[in-house]
């Protein structure tokens, strides 16, 4: 409950003193529910104008939002696109991270350019070092675009696969080590051990060989000093904040390693508030190579210096590079700061956001819009002319004087130019290696052939896991849960372990992909060895709708489809020889797998065949077979009998079929469909009309009897047969 004071209207006289009135708690919530919808509106019009571009519209609704109070920080996100979009769009040069446009190694990380270490693969088969994929951070893979779908508990470790981690252990231990040391670096960071992070980092950086000092030339402020590991060699020139510099030139892989270890000592150096030294390392990072970790770690730094306008800038410029970097974006939107601080950061980082997107601060905006002498063609041309001239370029203010220098023009483009002259270091496979027993399938006990690798690190051949995974959803080694992989039923080929069996073991994946070939193209004939399904009556022409459970059926199924045939045999059971002799072939239309490893099979039916041998391959029947056709009737007086024989057949179907109760009439339309129409050709097909199928499906006789007719190459036996039935069915009260 509430006490309020309303407004005094000056219009009325009898009116004295305000009057205090009783507000109820129900009314007070009613207007906090109201306000809180007005206020979701708001924001809902400025989303729609931030997506149409319509920046200095969508300022002014977040700004009237935020009057009423704070916003959360994940509402900013459509405002943030848009800024980006619009940051990218006054770049004059757009920059793409190295490696995303040129040939990566193959034991690369495709994300960091750094070792394979501790590799981790993907849903779509490309693999990264475990470091680029702990929490989550990768949100789509940078080689295919693919979005990164996690199956894991945030709180559970990626798993690394086994196999491919086993052959970088084997190939590069030196690598494997480096790599380990800075992870150590960066989990002491994390448990905000900065000094012994530091000390390790630095160990790592400068290990006791030679250190060139490189000296600044032309830096129209202070001259920094940038240390570069094995200067000995011919002098390449670099720039760091808009001067140049000559330093000796270093391996590639050197770079790498320095480069992820000086990372790590500036987030140290950050938590420790050494933050110029911090900016040092960021500097040398980004001038070695420009990627959007090292803009981030420099974002960061100045974050933590409290220059909230500079960080945001080089948050934009690192997503301009990548932006799908969730921790830039987490950053800008706010969404890891504290709850008790998120009103008061959220404030800053809109009002630096709005300047940023706008070309000009929010005051500025304001004025602009504000101004009494102008009007409204003055305000815009004044506005125009401010934005134009902000956004010229987006430029990163360099921290430690008064003055703004900008990175971009010719000394941008030839800093670029330096840095993608600088190709992958290819690591050397040792002599000999990789044997083929280094590359076997589990299952199988054969080289790889189409590896995929499950969440929970196993490698198998594609075939040999879909065949585990149709008796039981768990990893065949580990017995891991596969429940999520098995519903997405994505098994895509693991591209490094492929691509290394194809280039270190070509004669071997040749002979094993010619085995392979061998094995479908036997799989693919459609006289010999056909696949059998034990279970109903089919027809030609007639649907056939089928719920596939059983382990061997789903392997069936499966091969029909990988084969391109898309067919299989039906045949109903007998005692004594498995399946009868005569069947008619299901032609797969579409297949809806479930989540468990369960299909729904939507087939209809196509030849009769008669069945000549039997089989079992892989637990289900195969058989060979031979096609049944329809014995044609050339003399023009017994087609004459037989058109008129199949009229009669067909006009006593009908009154069947429409003097059929309610109930059943709608069960056969919805099993079957409506009865085939009348064919002005009956030995068009092989099979003959197809209203003799429909029939012979929807009428209640023993499958023995169907069978004896669907054996049959007369049509005037079957049409005779059928007319029997008929007679007999409308003989019989109530049938």
């Amino acid at each position: 409950m509430s006490l309020q004071q309303p407004e005094v209207e000056t219009a009325s006289d009898d009116e004295g003193e305000g009057v205090f009135f009783i507000e109820t708690d129900s009314e007070s919530e009613w207007k906090d529910e109201d306000q809180i919808d007005n206020r979701e509106l708001i924001l809902q019009k400025a989303d729609a104008l931030a997506s149409e571009n319509r920046l200095k519209e969508a300022i002014d609704y977040y700004t009237m939002v935020m009057r009423d109070g704070a916003v959360r920080p994940e509402q900013l996100s459509t405002f943030v696109d848009c800024v980006l979009r619009n940051f990218k769009r006054n770049v004059s040069e757009p920059e793409e991270e190295p490696g995303s446009g040129e040939d990566i190694p193959m034991f690369d990380c495709p994300s960091c350019h750094s070792f394979l270490g501790e590799p981790v693969t993907l849903s779509c088969g490309h693999s990264y070092c475990r470091r680029c994929t702990d929490h989550s951070q990768l949100s789509k893979c940078k080689l295919c675009g693919e979005p990164v779908h996690w199956t894991h508990a945030p709180d559970q470790q990626l798993k690394v696969n086994v196999i491919l981690s086993g052959l970088l252990d084997k190939f590069f231990p030196e690598d494997l080590k480096t790599y380990k040391t800075i992870c150590e670096i960066q989990e002491l960071t994390t448990r905000r051990c900065f000094k012994e992070a530091v000390s390790l980092a630095s160990d790592v950086i400068q290990p006791g060989s030679e250190v060139a000092s490189v000296e600044v030339k032309g830096a129209s402020e202070e001259v920094a000093s940038v240390e570069v590991k094995g200067a000995s060699e011919e002098v390449a020139s670099v720039e760091v904040k808009g001067a140049s510099v000559e330093a000796g030139s270093f391996e590639e892989v050197s770079v790498e390693v320095a480069i992820a270890a000086r990372l790590c000592r500036a987030e140290a150096y950050t938590g420790l508030k050494q933050y110029r030294l911090a900016m040092e390392d960021t500097e040398f990072c980004l001038t070695a190579r420009r990627s959007a970790e090292g803009f981030f770690q420099k974002a960061m730094v100045l974050h933590a210096m409290g220059q909230t306008d500079e960080s945001l800038q080089v948050f934009l410029q690192c997503l301009a590079m990548d932006d799908n970097f969730t921790r830039a974006r987490s950053q800008v939107e706010m969404t890891d700061e504290p709850p008790e601080s998120v009103e008061r950061a959220a404030l800053s980082r809109t009002n630096s956001l709005c300047g940023h997107a706008a070309g000009l601060g929010g005051e500025g905006l304001k004025r602009v819009w504000s101004a009494p002498q102008l009007g409204d063609q003055d305000r815009a041309g004044l506005l125009k002319r401010k934005l134009s001239v902000s956004g010229a370029g987006p430029g990163l203010r360099s921290v430690g004087g008064s003055k703004q220098k900008r990175q971009g023009g010719e000394q941008s483009e030839a800093h670029r130019g330096q840095v993608s002259s600088c190709s992958p270091a290819r690591r050397s496979i040792p002599q000999g290696q990789p044997k083929s027993s280094d590359l076997e399938c589990a299952l199988c006990i054969r080289l790889f052939y189409e590896p995929v690798t499950t969440p929970c690190g196993h490698t198998f051949c594609k075939s040999c896991l879909e065949r585990c995974l149709d008796h039981t959803p768990q990893c065949p080694l580990c017995k891991e849960s596969l429940k999520e992989y098995l519903a997405c039923r994505k098994y895509v080929v693991t591209r490094v372990l492929d691509d290394l069996i194809r280039e270190r073991l070509g004669e071997e994946h040749k002979e094993r992909s010619k085995t392979n070939l061998e094995e479908t193209q036997e799989l693919s004939d459609l006289t010999r060895s056909v696949p059998i399904f034990v279970c109903t009556m089919a027809y030609p022409t007639v649907p056939c709708p089928l719920h596939v459970f059983e382990p061997r059926y789903r392997l069936m199924i499966r091969r029909c489809m990988d084969t391109g045939t898309r067919q299989f045999g039906m045949c109903i059971s007998d005692p004594t020889q498995g399946f009868v002799d005569h069947g008619c072939m299901l032609i797969i239309r579409s297949v809806h797998f479930l989540p468990d490893g369960r299909s729904v099979v939507d087939t209809i039916g196509g030849k009769r065949f008669r069945v000549l041998s039997r089989g079992m391959r892989d637990g289900y029947s195969i058989a060979d077979i031979e096609h049944l056709e329809d014995t044609r009737v050339e003399d023009g007086e017994e087609l004459v009998r037989l058109q008129r024989l199949h009229d009669g057949v067909y006009d006593q179907a009908v009154r069947w079929f429409q003097n059929l109760k309610v109930r059943f009439h709608n069960q056969i339309l919805q099993h079957f469909g409506p009865m085939p129409a009348r064919e002005a050709d009956i030995q068009a097909t092989p099979n003959g009309p197809a209203c003799c199928w429909w029939l012979l499906a929807v009428l209640p006789i023993d499958p023995r009897h169907q069978l004896s007719v669907l054996a049959m190459t007369s049509l005037r036996e079957r049409l005779q047969k059928i007319q029997h039935i008929l007679t007999y069915l409308q003989s019989v009260p109530d049938s």
